[in-house]
């Protein structure tokens, strides 16, 4: 099976448009105001309206006020909702979209607990933990802590680039890969040579 690729952290038109020439399965737009790759609403809509067809538009969002929530899926065109925070599985299901969500993994972390409380999420996302960062970090963590199979899709992400696709799609077997930082220039302004190299490298692995 072809492991899926999500690039998240867009701020730029052009670098959104840039990865779909690539290949990209999936954008990322960060709406957390605490994260250097926020992006407004009006932003969000010019980024969502540079891409082609069959480009997913994922909305990633941490502890947000659901009248928050309500706001941008009334303005932007989002395909799924990414959640980073602590909401609860009846959160999640608010909004009558399909979601993902984030689970910053530690050596505790009890991967099927998780899974069986959100067992309608189109996927679990697994990353980095920080104590006081929501993903984002560039940090990455054991793949051994992966135990277990899981029924959802499973989506790694956390200090992902192109030196590391290659290995992680071979012991993980993820569903979709989703990097940020690891194919950036700087936060939130993404490299597209870097881009190249991250797709090129999952294409040739599976």
């Amino acid at each position: 099976m072809r492991t899926r690729v999500k690039i998240c952290g867009f701020t730029r038109m052009e670098d959104a448009r840039a990865a779909a020439r690539l290949g990209v399965d999936a954008i990322g737009l960060v709406f957390y105001s605490q994260s250097p790759r926020n992006v407004s609403i009006a932003k969000a809509i010019e980024i969502t309206r540079a891409l082609p067809a069959f480009v997913s538009v994922v909305g990633l969002f941490v502890d947000a006020e659901p009248d928050w929530v309500r706001d941008v899926l009334a303005e932007v065109n989002v395909d799924c909702l990414q959640f980073h925070g602590d909401e609860s599985p009846e959160e999640c299901r608010l909004y009558g979209k399909p979601y993902i969500k984030a689970v910053r993994m530690r050596p505790d972390t009890d991967l099927e607990g998780i899974e069986a409380q959100y067992a309608d999420a189109a996927g679990l996302l697994l990353d980095a933990y920080h104590p006081d960062l929501q993903g984002g970090t560039g940090g990455g963590f054991d793949w051994d802590l992966i135990t277990g199979k899981l029924a959802l899709p499973l989506i790694l992400a956390g200090g992902l680039s192109a030196g590391n696709a290659a290995e992680a799609v071979r012991r993980v077997r993820p569903y979709a890969l989703d990097v940020s930082s690891g194919v950036e220039a700087g936060k939130g302004i993404k490299d597209a040579e870097k881009m190249a190299a991250f797709i090129k490298k999952i294409n040739q692995t599976t």
